[in-house]
């Protein structure tokens, strides 16, 4: 990947996490953020392997799956 393109896909993450902060539903926020955190883990591979960028958000994002797979179960 160009990394023009890792750019930009840095710059997509950051508008994700940001507009995560400005919902009110607990649902949207968790899956606002997790598409943040997926694109930052994206970012910090293509961007030669950023491990301080990466681990945090690989770790973020499953802890947004867990929360919202179980919300769905709670719901159900």
């Amino acid at each position: 990947m160009s990394p023009e393109i890792a750019s930009y896909c840095g710059y997509t993450a950051s508008v994700f996490i940001v507009l995560s902060f400005v919902l009110k539903d607990i649902k949207k926020i968790r899956f606002v953020n997790m598409i943040g955190c997926i694109l930052f883990v994206l970012y910090g591979i293509y961007s030669g392997m950023l491990w301080p960028i990466i681990i945090p958000n690989a770790i973020l994002c499953f802890v947004q799956i867990y929360h919202l797979i179980k919300k769905e179960k709670v719901s159900s």
